[in-house]
């Protein structure tokens, strides 16, 4: 039976010391791939993936633009190798969308590295602005999360939401530091499994990130955009995006909306894809995807090792 295949790609969370280095030494166009990347920005990004440090390779603020250098060298590096399977949609997790949308036709490379560079950029004055933070829970319901941020809001007078409906059971709520740990004892009263504070400083996909939201908009409408060439599932609505003007609605509404990843993995599968690969460095979205759906398949390309092996199926 032929698999009908959909291209997903990571965002903030997947990046790792060492990402992108084999596929570098293994294909030529991942290495140009880096090279590019280091050229466009004017600094060496692709020695802060390799080698890091890691604490700076974790800031916001290079974290984006070295996971779209090192996904996108996975990319181009499956290409290369003989990948020539079209896939029927793509979609990326947050950040990982941009990646998406560059590996779609919709944006350049060079234009999509800079663009995630000022989002990077702008988040991280968001988080200074705006200080906030974000929590992980386990065997919780997405409407009781709903419920639970809600009536942390209206204790403390601040917000907090779902940032991210990443799996069954699994969400990431973002807001202002008060309301967060409100919602975070409130979860726990409700039995949920784990709840853990995540180490950043940022309330990613909350209203917080609303201070920066003008002059990001302003970047995304000097950055030329086409229409994508396979459908992207967007973050935000979890249904393709049809033309640039939707595609720029989104990237500025994914700065304060939800990531709906279960409801983009259900629209993908609706439709009829059988097989999800993620592009990018670790296994995150691998592992959310066969939670989401049991009846497909799902598998990672972030190495040299998994481009040859699936160039070669």
């Amino acid at each position: 039976m032929t698999e009908t295949t959909a291209f997903v790609f990571p965002g903030q969370g997947s990046q790792a010391v060492g990402m992108g280095q084999d596929l570098a030494q293994t294909y030529a166009v991942a290495r140009d791939t880096f090279a590019e990347a280091d050229d466009v920005l004017g600094f060496a990004l692709s020695t802060l993936c390799f080698e890091g440090p890691e604490e700076v390779l974790n800031d916001t603020l290079n974290t984006q633009p070295a996971l779209f250098a090192a996904s996108m060298a996975a990319w181009r590096a499956l290409h290369s190798a003989g990948w020539s399977a079209p896939a029927v949609f793509a979609a990326g997790h947050s950040m990982g969308e941009y990646t998406a949308l560059a590996a779609a036709g919709a944006l350049t490379f060079a234009d999509g590295l800079r663009l995630v560079r000022e989002r990077g950029r702008l988040m991280k004055e968001a988080g200074e602005r705006s200080p906030g933070g974000m929590a992980a829970l386990l065997k919780v319901e997405a409407k009781a999360m709903d419920d639970i941020c809600l009536r942390a809001s209206q204790e403390t007078g601040q917000v907090v939401q779902v940032a991210n409906y990443n799996s069954p059971g699994q969400v990431v709520i973002s807001g202002d530091n008060q309301a967060l740990e409100v919602a975070m004892q409130l979860a726990q009263a409700a039995g949920a499994r784990r709840v853990v504070r995540l180490a950043v400083s940022i309330a990613a996909h909350s209203p917080l990130m609303a201070v920066i939201a003008d002059e990001f908009r302003r970047a995304v409408e000097a950055t030329p955009i086409r229409p994508p060439q396979t459908p992207v599932v967007a973050n935000v609505t979890a249904r393709p995006l049809a033309s640039a003007d939707d595609i720029r609605q989104e990237m500025v509404a994914q700065l304060t909306s939800p990531v709906r990843w279960i409801e983009s993995v259900e629209t993908m599968a609706a439709q009829g894809v059988t097989r999800f690969i993620e592009i990018g460095p670790k296994e995150v979205l691998t592992g959310l995807v066969r939670r989401i759906d049991k009846n497909v398949s799902a598998l990672a390309c972030g190495t040299a090792a998994g481009v040859q092996a699936l160039a070669s199926s």
